[in-house]
C-alpha cells in the first residue's frame, strides 16, 4: 500500500477506474487535474479473453468440473499467508464451506502460500482440491464457471464482479469498495465461521449488480489521454 501511494504521488497522470477512486486520490493530496476516470483495464482483459478461454481451455474437463459445481479459492497476500492463525482460518473456513455445500473447493496454490502451509505444518481439509498454479485462460475459465470465489486478491474482486460470480474476500478491508457497495462482494476476514456465513449470504444474493468499472476499450482511452498529454 505504501508503494501504491508513493507511485501515485510520483505520477504525472493517474487513471482512476471509478469516480470513487478519484475522490480517494484527491483526499490523499493528488491534484484533480492529474486524475482521469477511465474505467478499469480489467474490463478489457475480460472482454478480450473470456470467449477465448471458453474456446481453448479444457481445465474443467481436466478437473472433472461442471459450471456452478465448485468454489474457487485463492490466497497469496502476505498479511494472510505469513501468519499461521490467518492462513489456518482460511483453510478451515474453506473446509467448512465444502462440508456445508458438498461442492469441491478448487485451490490453485501460489508457491509462497504452499511454502507457508508446509512451514506451519497445516493440513489442507477434505474437499479442498489443491492444484498447481494455472495460466490466464485456464484461470479465467475457472473463475467464469465457479459458483463463488473466495479470495484475498484485489484483481479477482474486480474480475468476479465483471463475470457475475459472487465473491467473498478473505480480508478485513478492500481497495475495491465499489464491489461492496453494489453487492458483488463481501468481507469475511479469516475467521472460519465468518467465512462460512459470508458464503451463505452471497449465495442468497441476486447477481443483477451493475458493473462499476466502466465499459470496453478502457485501454484505448488511456492511450489517447497519454498521447494528448505528451
Amino acid at each position: 500500500e505504501i508503494n501504491r501511494i508513493l507511485t501515485d504521488h510520483c505520477s504525472d497522470l493517474l487513471f482512476a477506474p471509478t469516480k470513487n477512486a478519484k475522490e480517494i486520490l484527491i483526499s490523499e493530496g493528488i491534484p484533480s487535474r492529474k486524475i482521469f476516470v477511465t474505467g478499469a483495464t480489467t474490463v478489457d482483459v475480460i472482454d478480450q479473453n473470456v470467449t477465448l478461454a471458453q474456446r481453448t481451455s479444457n481445465i474443467l474437463t481436466h478437473l472433472n468440473l461442471k459450471k456452478g459445481g465448485y468454489f474457487l479459492l485463492t490466497a497469496h497476500r502476505s498479511e494472510n499467508v505469513s501468519k499461521k492463525q490467518r492462513l489456518a482460518g482460511i483453510l478451515e473456513g474453506s473446509g467448512l464451506v465444502y462440508e456445508k455445500f458438498q461442492l469441491p473447493v478448487i485451490f490453485p496454490i501460489h508457491p509462497g502460500t504452499k511454502k507457508m502451509i508446509d512451514a506451519f505444518k497445516l493440513k489442507i481439509p477434505e474437499g479442498i482440491k489443491a492444484i498447481d498454479p494455472v495460466g490466464l485462460l485456464d484461470f479465467l475459465q475457472l473463475q467464469a464457471n465457479a459458483k463463488l470465489m473466495l479470495t484475498d486478491s484485489g484483481g479477482i474482486q474486480e474480475e468476479s464482479c465483471l463475470l457475475k460470480v459472487p465473491c467473498v474476500t478473505l480480508r478485513d478491508n478492500t481497495e475495491r469498495p465499489e464491489t461492496l457497495e453494489i453487492g458483488s462482494n463481501i468481507l469475511s476476514g479469516t475467521d472460519p465461521l465468518r467465512i462460512l456465513k459470508s458464503v451463505g449470504i452471497m449465495l442468497r444474493k441476486s447477481k443483477k449488480w451493475k458493473n462499476p468499472f466502466g465499459r470496453k476499450e478502457v485501454s484505448k482511452k488511456i492511450v489517447r489521454l497519454v498521447a494528448q498529454a505528451y
